[in-house]
């Protein structure tokens, strides 16, 4: 099978380094980490697993964080290389293990890629995922399989960006035939979301602070409107199109993110909050956001969400950070802000006096009419095409793109 696969090793990670900044296509070129190859489809590692035929395999943030060598080196102890990229998925089970009882070939299913206890072959549980708090596992690096936080990311999986990759039994998440091909791509984001809002709602009289209008952003405010938040909900986008976006997912208003003294003032209009101007530096804050959720993770949009909420305020860190340098966190302090990053998803989600899986509450979402994301899914290419939807992915303003995916 052809797969884009991430392979690291020092000479091809400094050749990257160097010569990526000069021209971006040598990212993805062969002689860096990312090759476009032919190799066997991945091995079932045990009687409880299945191999998984894709259908739809998304293009993440995080996956082009990894293709242009831009991710944190903190986790490479939680991946094993060489790995085929991709986690968000769509696909149908092409074959069971001796094990898998519950399902048949051919079955529908979108696999959730965190790779928690059951995945590893755990009998029992760790104190985390016993409670249902899978994202917080502590065995990532332990059992049937090799280290890594979830499927894309280790080497005896696959990933989506390939024909073929593999999933324990514990992964898998029917569809229901009223969800399409597109609306299922997009639950893996959009349990992002979900798990970001859910654990506390913010109240109806809120005003919420939504930065970045990205897929992940979009599904957090997807996330807020479906779960039947009223709150005051302004997002901070780019592009024109993204407004668009935003508003028809229910936004109460979109401002744009070019001029950092033009978004504070909006702020400033938008909650009746004051500016002081310090010696140095971007403005002051007195009041703000109530509730701010980063989706983007850069030192500028973290800076900006610590500044635009309030004394006592919540800030949720969605977009993944990764390394961020000169970020005063001095408004942390000073406003006494309660700051929480919101990691993958749970099987622990109280919706309704009810604990949920975030997937089965994504999917019961989508099910139900209450969301429709499978409009986000703005261009589709074969897998063989990766130079076009790489470069494509890298100027997504440009080319009005929310969802990438590679398509099988």
């Amino acid at each position: 099978m052809k797969a884009i696969q991430f392979n690291f090793t020092i000479i091809r990670y400094v050749l990257g380094l160097s010569l990526g900044k000069i021209i971006p296509g040598f990212y993805w070129s062969g002689l860096s980490c990312t090759q476009y190859k032919n190799m066997d489809p991945p091995e079932l590692p045990g009687e409880d697993w299945v191999m998984v035929k894709t259908q739809l395999g998304g293009i993440c943030g995080t996956d082009m964080s990894a293709v242009n060598l831009k991710a944190s080196t903190y986790s490479t102890p939680l991946v094993s290389f060489p790995f085929v990229l991709g986690h968000e998925n769509i696909g149908s089970i092409e074959k069971l293990g001796k094990n898998v009882s519950d399902w048949r070939i051919g079955d529908r299913v979108v696999v959730e890629p965190a790779l928690w206890c059951k995945p590893r072959g755990f009998a029992e549980l760790c104190e985390y995922c016993a409670i249902g708090e899978i994202n917080h596992c502590i065995r990532i690096t332990e059992g049937d399989v090799p280290p890594a936080v979830q499927i894309g990311l280790c080497s005896a999986t696959g990933g989506s960006w390939s024909q073929y990759f593999v999933a324990h039994q514990s992964q898998l998440y029917s569809v229901p035939d009223l969800i399409s091909e597109e609306n299922a791509l997009m639950i893996e984001p959009f349990a992002i979301g979900l798990h970001a809002v859910i654990e506390k709602l913010p109240d109806d009289d809120d005003t919420v602070l939504i930065i970045g209008a990205g897929s992940i952003g979009l599904c957090t405010l997807a996330a807020l409107r479906s779960l039947g938040s009223k709150a005051e909900i302004i997002v901070v986008g780019k592009y024109d199109y993204q407004a668009k976006a935003a508003e028809r997912l229910g936004a109460s208003r979109v401002l744009m993110s070019s001029g950092s003294s033009n978004l504070y003032q909006a702020i400033a209009d938008e909650t009746n909050a004051v500016l002081k101007k310090p010696v140095m530096g971007k403005p002051l804050v007195i009041g703000g956001i109530d509730v701010t959720y980063d989706c983007v993770g850069s030192s500028t949009s973290l800076e900006d969400a610590l500044r635009f909420t309030r004394n006592g305020g919540r800030v949720i860190f969605v977009g993944e950070p990764g390394v961020v340098k000169n970020l005063d966190w001095t408004p942390m302090f000073t406003q006494d802000l309660q700051v929480k990053p919101a990691y993958l998803y749970s099987h622990a989600e109280n919706y309704n006096d009810e604990i949920w899986k975030t997937f089965d509450l994504a999917i019961e979402l989508m099910n139900s009419g209450k969301v429709d994301l499978g409009w986000m899914v703005t261009h589709k290419f074969v897998l063989s095409d990766y130079r076009r939807a790489f470069e494509l992915a890298n100027q997504r303003g440009k080319n009005k793109a929310i969802k990438i995916v590679f398509e099988f």
